[in-house]
């Protein structure tokens, strides 16, 4: 699903006005039918609501008062409260305010007297709809408006409030907040969701937000190349979920080699192992430190090890290169997946820098694995000839340590620097944390809506490194950004539902291993109905 600027929405609503024929007002129409549906299901029967809508001047305004006449149309009784003269009303908003009075005028509150007096009669209201701005703000609310913005977050206690397109307060383009906002229970987009329904913390003061279609061709979207950020969801992995063959057999399904772990960090090792087996992956081998290997092989029945020539700290030695020991690990692998646990020695590094450049296979790059090109970027491939797929998989502070810039400059530009940086070394870039973004080398940006605060603990990062391997193995032929943003997809699904039987809090990295056949199930029955 595309997410969207107020520009970008803009000009979609002029292209299907002016090119697909569909005229602004009936979309408006749509609009507001599309709201009190969504108003009759979560908060039923409306008729034992007592329901006011405030509208401003604008479209959003426009949108509140074709919600208030076809409640009216159904024998419903909203108060509509318009915060303009009707006189300076436009457009589409203007019709609309015309077709109200069929049914009864609005109350007009255009200045702060009319609206204080006003709101004093509102004090019994149970169901607040907010329709004062919407998609075209691009500074703080002052005066009038911001005075009724403040008192429908602090006058309406019994009230749930409802915002059509966006909390009115709130910038589209941005997650950051400009002002001060409504903060709504529950929100009602159009087409597509904008930037702020997504990110935080503008994104907090939606509620539960939904989008509606109201008319829009999807070739609108489709078709513009501009539209480069989407939101992952359930209906974009139809692939993930479709049943095996009855005569499978494991090598259909991918090898994965894991180079991972050493003394101390055997955890890492394991959990990405059983990730990858988990995901779908036919078969699964970890290469690590020799003595680390008895611990990690305990750990797991199901995959294979094979040791590897280790340093005085018991990482992985540039030993392991000798006699073409790597080559041949690799040969017949479907993906290799390095870094978790894999330690930060620099002849460790200098060994990740050395087998990343030389393996022809896709590669999972993690943890100390990322580390490893702290400065050493310009080597990250250097040299290949077509090289393979690459999947970097930093969380903010690995981020910014690869980037060269600090870690509150990625936090404030997320999207940005993810996209420039895959464009720039062409990998798919896995930037982790609320809302992980997946950026692929052609320029787009898939955004990941699943996953919770208890996720925030060590060893999901290697779990998601290996659900990534194991899936690129089981789905070679896919493109590889989608795979990735399955993976992604589907990892925070795995810590939804371990959130549902546990409190947040104590869930460990563990508890997604046994969540993720769970969340296949879900999304396959999602796709079943």
């Amino acid at each position: 699903m595309k997410i969207l600027t107020a520009a970008q929405m803009q000009r979609i609503d002029r292209i299907t006005t002016e090119q697909c024929g569909i005229p602004s007002l009936t979309l408006m129409e749509n609009a507001g039918r599309s709201v009190v549906e969504f108003l009759a299901e979560r908060f039923a029967p409306l008729s034992s609501q007592a329901i006011a809508i405030v509208c401003g001047r604008g479209n959003n305004g426009g949108d509140g008062l074709a919600v208030a006449r076809l409640m009216r149309e159904q024998g419903l009784k909203p108060r509509a409260v318009l915060l303009a003269d009707p006189t300076s009303l436009k457009g589409d908003a203007a019709q609309n305010f015309q077709r109200l009075l069929v049914t009864g005028a609005p109350e007009i509150a255009a200045e702060l007297g009319a609206w204080r007096e006003i709101k004093k009669t509102l004090a019994g209201t149970t169901l607040l709809v907010d329709a004062i701005l919407g998609t075209g703000l691009s500074r703080p609310v002052e005066g009038f408006l911001y005075e009724v913005i403040r008192d429908m977050n602090e006058a309406f206690s019994d009230a749930r409030i409802v915002a059509i397109d966006l909390p009115s307060g709130i910038c589209a383009d941005s997650g950051e907040l400009i002002g001060d906002s409504v903060l709504a229970d529950a929100t009602v987009t159009f087409t597509a969701p904008k930037v702020a329904h997504v990110f935080p913390p503008a994104c907090e003061r939606m509620g539960d937000w939904a989008v509606k279609q109201i008319g829009t061709p999807s070739k609108t979207l489709d078709d513009d190349p501009d539209l480069f950020l989407n939101l992952i969801g359930r209906d974009d992995l139809a692939w993930l979920v479709q049943s095996r063959k009855l005569d499978s057999n494991k090598g259909d399904f991918g090898r994965v080699l894991i180079v991972a772990g050493s003394t101390g960090k055997t955890g890492a090792a394991a959990l990405a192992a059983k990730a990858a087996l988990r995901a779908g992956a036919g078969l699964v081998t970890v290469a690590t430190a020799r003595s680390a290997l008895p611990i990690i092989a305990s750990l797991g029945m199901e995959y294979m090890t094979e040791p590897l020539p280790e340093t005085e700290a018991g990482t992985i030695s540039l030993r392991a290169l000798d006699d073409r020991r790597m080559e041949k690990l690799l040969e017949g692998k479907s993906v290799m997946a390095i870094g978790p646990g894999i330690g930060s020695s620099s002849e460790t590094a200098e060994f990740v820098r050395t087998v990343v450049n030389l393996a022809r296979i896709p590669v999972v790059l993690d943890a100390d694995g990322l580390n490893a090109f702290d400065g050493h970027m310009n080597e990250f491939r250097a040299g290949c000839q077509s090289p393979p797929p690459a999947v970097l998989t930093p969380h903010p502070g690995e981020m910014a340590r690869l980037a060269g810039v600090t870690t509150k400059e990625i936090q404030s530009r997320r999207v940005q620097y993810a996209r420039e940086f895959s464009n720039r070394y062409k990998v798919n870039l896995v930037l982790k944390g609320f809302r992980t973004l997946v950026a692929a080398p052609d320029g787009s940006v898939a955004v990941n809506p699943t996953g919770n605060p208890g996720m925030a603990t060590g060893g999901t990062g290697d779990i998601l490194t290996g659900m990534i391997a194991g899936l690129l193995a089981e789905y070679p032929a896919r493109p590889v950004a989608e795979v990735v943003a399955g993976a992604v997809y589907l990892h925070g699904l795995a810590g939804d539902l371990a959130a549902q039987d546990l409190d947040p809090a104590s869930i460990v990295a563990g508890d997604l291993l046994g969540a993720i056949p769970k969340a296949r199930r879900a999304l396959r029955q999602v796709h079943a109905q």
